[in-house]
C-alpha cells in the first residue's frame, strides 16, 4: 500500500506564476460577469430612465468609489484578455517550454497593468 503514487496536491506542487495566472483568469472572469454586468445594466437602465437617472449614475461612477470600480473592471478585462491570449497560444501547441511558459505567465499580468494604466491615461487626458 505505501508504494502507491501520491495524488498531486499543494504539498507536492510548488507554486508558480502559471498558477497565479490561472486563478486570476477565473477570478477576473467571474468579477466581470458579476460586477460588470451589474454596472452595464445600471448604465443602460439609467440611459432609458431619463436625464436625472443618468446624471445620478454619472455622479456615482465619477466619484472615487465609482472610479475604483471602473478601474477594477478595466484591469479585470485586460488581465482576462492577456491570460486568454496566453491560453490561446498554449492551445495551438506553442509556449510549453518551461522558460517560455514562466516568462509569459509573469508578463501577462504585467502587460495587463500597463494596458490598464494606458487606457485610463487616454481617457483622463482627453
Amino acid at each position: 500500500m505505501n508504494q502507491r503514487p501520491l495524488s498531486p496536491h499543494l504539498q507536492i506542487w510548488r507554486w508558480g506564476p502559471h498558477m497565479l495566472v490561472s486563478i486570476l483568469h477565473r477570478a477576473t472572469g467571474d468579477g466581470m460577469a458579476l460586477v460588470g454586468l451589474g454596472v452595464l445594466v445600471w448604465w443602460l437602465g439609467s440611459l432609458a430612465s431619463g436625464p436625472e437617472a443618468y446624471a445620478s449614475f454619472r455622479s456615482i461612477m465619477g466619484s472615487i468609489p465609482g472610479m475604483v470600480v471602473l478601474v477594477g473592471l478595466s484591469w479585470a478585462f485586460f488581465t482576462h484578455l492577456m491570460s486568454g491570449l496566453r491560453h490561446f497560444v498554449l492551445d495551438i501547441g506553442a509556449g510549453y517550454e518551461l522558460d517560455t511558459n514562466r516568462m509569459w505567465s509573469i508578463a501577462s499580468p504585467v502587460i495587463a497593468i500597463v494596458l490598464t494604466a494606458a487606457f485610463w491615461a487616454l481617457i483622463l487626458l482627453r
